[in-house]
């Protein structure tokens, strides 16, 4: 076995480990010593491929984001559709990610919800594409609508990421599926209002 592959498998033995750590117990929670006896792999080892815990949590968050982007990607129909489909697909799509892959929704809930203060700008800049493919969606799903002048694109997907903020605060990383609901309900009501559009056509 060639030594760049020794190291590449070693690496992701070591991810492997830390990924069912965090998922289980969360960033705060999580020991450097439970990641090493699960997989037999001594602390020196660990800390040269990761420096520091709070890396070796960062390498896993990179992951979710790279992977659920990609995910997302791959699975969201090109096909123009009506937007209330798009919007529900997109949902669905995310929803779906973390069925087959559980292990990345605990990490995914920390990171949105609750994410370890030291860390925040550089989770910002792991999920930055994650955040940019949000908003070319939202961007699509808002093209075919009459925005009310002087309302702007920019300012509708301010507003939604303020929501955001605040069903973040409301949910802890437990509630994984109302969290989801919330943010889709939300985004519904920024896009529709709540009057019924059955009673403002007749």
């Amino acid at each position: 076995m060639k030594r760049e592959e020794k190291n590449l498998q070693t690496r992701r033995r070591i991810m492997d480990s830390a990924l069912n750590e965090f998922s289980k117990q969360g960033y705060g929670a999580s020991s450097i010593n439970t990641i090493c006896s699960a997989q037999g792999i001594s602390k020196g080892i660990i800390y040269h491929y990761f420096k520091t815990k709070d890396d070796l949590f960062l390498a896993c968050v990179e992951e979710c984001f790279c992977l659920l982007t990609e995910y997302l990607r791959s699975k969201m129909q090109d096909a123009e559709s009506d937007i209330e489909r798009q919007l529900e697909e997109y949902f669905a799509v995310r929803m779906s990610f973390f069925t087959e892959y559980p292990i990345y929704q605990r990490i995914f809930c920390e990171v949105m919800i609750t994410p370890p203060t030291h860390l925040e700008t550089k989770i910002q800049e792991c999920k930055r594409n994650f955040d940019q493919l949000n908003i070319q969606i939202l961007d699509k799903l808002l093209a075919p609508l009459s925005l009310r002048p002087p309302m702007t694109k920019g300012e509708v997907i301010e507003t939604f990421r303020q929501f955001q903020d605040f069903i973040n605060i409301k949910y802890p990383v437990t509630e994984f599926e109302a969290h989801e609901q919330s943010c889709k309900r939300a985004l519904n009501i920024l896009l529709y209002g709540v009057i019924d559009r059955r009673e403002q056509k007749s």
